[in-house]
């Protein structure tokens, strides 16, 4: 979506190159772009930071962040690359840009649409097996033990990485988001907890707190607070907050008496 034809020729060029790509729609300017965007059917977009009308981040702004598709920014003035990825774009194009670094955020677009759509089923097979249920991962079709996941994709600053398992010291709840906290970095899902639980070993981790997820070997101390709460003291010295319902089971996770 940009209102440069010839920058738009190029972009619909470089697509029609590349397998399973249909391109949904085209716009002029900003208005027509929220227009397109809004009648659905659209994973990915590529939009001009500077159009008539709307700038691309005022499309970002009119539709909603939480309901705009995957998107790729193109700008000529790289000082507009901070306030992209400000409005959760997944990648920037500064133009003029090369064949290959269109390739690479295409190829960055599909890996990220991959995760939500089965981010989305997972919700979606949730929601049918009931709601804020925490199942365990279904058995392997040999019978044997599930596998649990090993790494967890992250998105941060429009790139997808990968945080290995053993390195997550703790989850937290925030709102719709949760927190990985793994050493002293911090990466930030859309993913609800229960999600998160069944993803995970339980045999390694235990959740602790309707909004605490702990990795057991990382436990040093269980504490009594005064007026009966209790809290778990990790390696590091931070400190996490025990359900009283769930403190039987940390305690026999721990090999401690309850």
């Amino acid at each position: 979506m940009d209102d440069e034809p010839l920058a738009r020729q190029r972009v619909l060029d470089l697509l029609e190159r590349e397998p399973h790509v249909t391109v949904a729609g085209t716009a002029a300017n900003g208005r027509e772009a929220v227009e397109t965007i809004r009648a659905g059917g659209i994973d990915l977009v590529f939009l001009d930071v500077q159009m008539p009308g709307l700038t691309g981040l005022d499309v970002v702004r009119e539709v909603g962040a939480g309901k705009m598709p995957a998107t790729i920014f193109a700008t000529a003035y790289d000082q507009h690359a901070l306030a992209a990825f400000d409005a959760h774009a997944l990648d920037y194009l500064l133009k003029p840009f090369e064949d290959e670094r269109f390739r690479q955020a295409l190829d960055r677009a599909r890996d990220h649409i991959r995760l939500r759509e089965v981010d989305d089923l997972r919700t979606r097979l949730l929601a049918l097996l009931g709601g804020d249920a925490s199942p365990a991962p279904p058995p392997s079709a040999t019978g044997r033990a599930p596998a649990y996941a090993e790494r967890l994709a992250v998105e941060m600053r429009g790139q997808i990485r990968v945080v290995p398992v053993e390195d997550v010291d703790f989850i937290q709840a925030d709102g719709a988001y949760a927190e990985i906290h793994a050493g002293e970095a911090v990466y930030v899902v859309r993913e609800r907890m229960q999600a998160l639980e069944a993803k995970l070993d339980p045999a390694q981790f235990l959740r602790i707190h309707r909004s605490t997820i702990v990795r057991l070997d990382r436990v040093e101390a269980m504490l009594t607070a005064p007026g009966g709460d209790y809290a778990v003291r990790l390696a590091d010295g931070r400190k996490l907050r025990v359900s009283r319902s769930r403190r039987d089971d940390l305690a026999a996770k721990l090999g401690m008496d309850a």
